[in-house]
């Protein structure tokens, strides 16, 4: 049952499987709200970690269009209740190397499947967090309510992403929608643990940090701007473009950000000199990244305290290099792709916790671990406070 095919609002579910698929996250909301806080915090950001890998799969495999509908898979629940379909576009497109074949289906409902899951969890942790402040816990609903009203966002992202047929603008967006909302849920996991203490590190490494953290988000924006334009090949060669240092490339019109998958602004079919220009700018601020990230460093390493972590972002920011360039002289191999989009997640993460340790932000504590579970069961153990 097709709602609408406007790709903006499309929904193809027919409302019997659509009620199934509400069971399912019924359960799985019910699970959320037995957990104990900090394990439902801890598992969530753990989930979108996953996620963001397994969506970088989803976007290098090119299964995005695997199931070309929303949210269903040909109307079904499942790729295997559409598998009719499924073998009808194989047959269409010449075989499964196009964008559908049963593989790639079931990779794109993995995909939202897993989406599904967060944002139930996410529901949960916002439901606990209105609970335990409406029974006298001191506790801070801003950021919850800000993780509910942006997984809904990433959600819709990731529906436009098909509907409009992997336009390049909505895919990075839906990449970087991921990592922001691993950083805001990995915040406040750390905003709710007792033992990360606060170092007071000075004006100096905070700015360090924070310009750390924002070029490494708009490179980010750049490696995702690459992949979605299939341009990661543009530049043979390492470390020259295509043997030079000033390759050809059309800068204007690779950064037209408003455009169809592989078209100009005006609808012409894109050239490869604005393929060039997208992977010759993202290895160029590559070298901006990497430096104030070591800038960061250097910063945290006057501390003995955060010598540990200034080690661990160190470290993040070499293999993505070595990634990086792997992926050039290597013909750009799969899971070294994966593998790259990955650390970029957990780079971003370590500067985050960086960012964290350092600042002077008054910490919420963490709702009781009975009121949590309330919606459950209470026990004598577990009391609720008197007013």
């Amino acid at each position: 049952m097709t709602i609408t095919s406007n790709a903006i609002w499309q929904f193809s579910l027919h409302w019997v499987q659509a009620l199934v698929w509400v069971a399912v996250l019924a359960v799985v909301f019910w699970m959320g709200l037995k957990m104990r806080w900090s394990k439902l915090t801890a598992v969530l950001v753990f989930l979108t970690l996953d996620l963001v890998m397994f969506g970088s799969y989803v976007r290098l495999s090119d299964s995005g269009l695997g199931c070309p509908d929303w949210p269903g898979c040909y109307a079904k629940f499942t790729p295997l209740q559409a598998h009719e379909q499924i073998a009808q576009a194989v047959q269409e497109q010449g075989g499964t190397q196009g964008y559908v074949s049963p593989f790639k289906a079931w990779i794109e409902m993995i995909h939202r499947y897993a989406g599904s899951i967060i944002g139930t969890l996410i529901m949960v942790l916002l439901a606990r967090a209105i609970w335990a402040r409406r029974h006298g816990e001191d506790i801070k609903l801003g950021l919850p309510i800000v993780l509910f009203f942006w997984v809904v966002l990433q959600g819709l992202f990731g529906k436009w992403t098909v509907t409009m047929r992997l336009f390049p603008l909505i895919v990075t967006l839906h990449l970087m929608g991921g990592i922001i909302l691993l950083v805001l849920l990995a915040w406040f996991w750390m905003r709710n643990r007792a033992d990360l203490v606060s170092v007071n590190a000075g004006t100096l490494t905070r700015v360090l940090l924070w310009t750390a953290l924002i070029t490494t988000g708009l490179q980010i924006f750049l490696g995702g701007w690459t992949s979605t334009n299939y341009a990661a090949l543009a530049c043979s060669g390492f470390p020259t473009c295509n043997g030079s240092f000033d390759p050809t490339a059309n800068w204007a019109q690779g950064f037209t950000f408003w455009r169809h998958l592989g078209e100009t602004g005006d609808g012409q079919p894109i050239t490869e000199a604005a393929l060039v220009a997208i992977q010759w700018g993202h290895r160029l601020f590559a070298i901006v990244t990497t430096l104030a990230v070591f800038a960061a460093v250097a910063a945290l390493w006057r501390h003995p305290a955060l010598r540990r972590l200034a080690g661990w972002i160190a470290l993040a920011v070499v293999l993505q290099v070595i990634f990086g360039i792997t992926l050039v002289t290597e013909g750009h191999p799969l899971v070294v792709a994966v593998a790259h989009n990955g650390g970029s997640a957990i780079l971003m993460l370590l500067l985050a916790t960086g960012i964290y340790r350092v600042s002077a932000t008054v910490r919420s504590t963490a709702p009781s671990e009975s009121l949590g579970s309330a919606f459950v069961k209470v026990t004598p153990a577990q009391p609720l406070p008197k007013h």
